[in-house]
């Protein structure tokens, strides 16, 4: 076992502005607010500093905030300091951006601590890059327009919706990028008339995935229907827990570690729904490349990688991950893991 008597478990809020305004459904973002957990646990064998850090998306959708998260981060710091496991940090915190947070720097440290990749530990294959999505944010037909014709070289093109001008929005970026593959994202924003309107109208222009587009809240609406583009469960999925209830509605799953909380539980997700006949979406929040990083120990196993979140800020962090040709390679082991 480590020595754990000098683990010290912090966390600090950071402001990353974006390159341009992100706007969903739900409305608009400007900079990216993320909570960074770091634990400190004294020096490793060749007498630099040993420390781990995982960073998460403090989301209002699910009723969290900087400070709400900052304060649950807090509540584990003795818990920490003693030791605890991956697994009894679950029975402490729920699932979420916080215990996300502490989960990514615990899988860090160890991985630190070890001088092995984090992949290794879980007994997984290396990642390899793959292609990530590149996102086309809501606007008029015209601004989505033109900003599909400047990413109509990438691969993957995710293009975010409402339930408004949906027809002409789309044929407006397929015109703009007629190579580029397509998924769309109404976030919560349609009804169920609409989507059956809409699915057929999709299909035709190619449309590879629909996420979630009705409100979690109502979306036994789903049982029963049939779609021409497979439909993926994001807001309605959090962790393997909820899968049963997803079944027979959706074909894929949205696995993001804010909210199964941590790698921990994204990779029993990932396996439950494997099991069950889910395809799987690697997804993210806006936020830099730290949040990233954990998520690409799943992305060779995702029908869909969208982890494009540093992309959209003005400025990454330093030692960032690699994105070329709308492809995202693993991190180098100085930015996590």
């Amino acid at each position: 076992m480590p020595n754990t008597a000098n683990r010290r478990l912090s966390a600090v809020d950071q402001a990353w502005p974006l390159a341009r305004p992100f706007v969903i459904s739900r409305g608009a973002k400007y900079t990216a607010q993320v909570v960074v957990a770091e634990i400190e646990e004294g020096t490793g064998a060749d007498g630099a500093p040993l420390a781990g850090r995982g960073e998460c998306v403090p989301y209002s959708r699910y009723g969290e905030t900087v400070e709400s998260v900052i304060l649950q981060i807090a509540s584990v710091a003795d818990a920490v300091a003693g030791g605890i496991s991956r697994g009894a940090l679950h029975e402490l915190l729920p699932p979420g951006a916080a215990r996300n947070a502490v989960d990514c720097a615990l899988w860090d440290l160890e991985a630190k601590r070890a001088g092995k990749r984090v992949w290794e530990i879980a007994g997984l294959p290396a990642p390899k890059a793959m292609v990530t999505t590149e996102t086309v944010a809501l606007g008029s037909a015209q601004e989505m327009a033109i900003r599909a014709a400047k990413l109509k070289s990438r691969p993957l093109l995710k293009v975010k919706l409402d339930g408004e001008g949906v027809r002409e929005r789309m044929q407006a970026v397929r015109d703009a990028a007629p190579d580029a593959r397509l998924i769309v994202d109404p976030n919560e924003g349609w009804d169920m008339g609409r989507l059956v309107d809409l699915a057929p109208v999709l299909a035709d222009l190619g449309v590879e995935m629909i996420e979630q587009p009705l409100p979690a809240a109502v979306d036994a609406e789903l049982e029963g229907f049939t779609s021409p583009v497979p439909i993926c469960a994001d807001e309605a999925c959090h962790t393997a827990a909820d899968l049963e209830r997803l079944a027979g509605k959706y074909q894929m799953v949205n696995v993001k570690l804010d909210k199964a909380g941590g790698l921990t539980e994204a990779l029993k997700l990932a396996d439950a729904a494997e099991k069950m006949g889910f395809g799987i979406m690697a997804g993210c929040m806006v936020s830099t490349s730290l949040a990233m990083a954990p998520m690409t120990v799943l992305m060779n196993r995702a029908a869909v990688v969208d982890l494009d979140g540093p992309l959209l800020l003005k400025k990454d962090r330093e030692g960032g991950l690699d994105f070329t040709d709308g492809r995202i390679s693993p991190p180098d082991v100085a930015l996590w893991g």
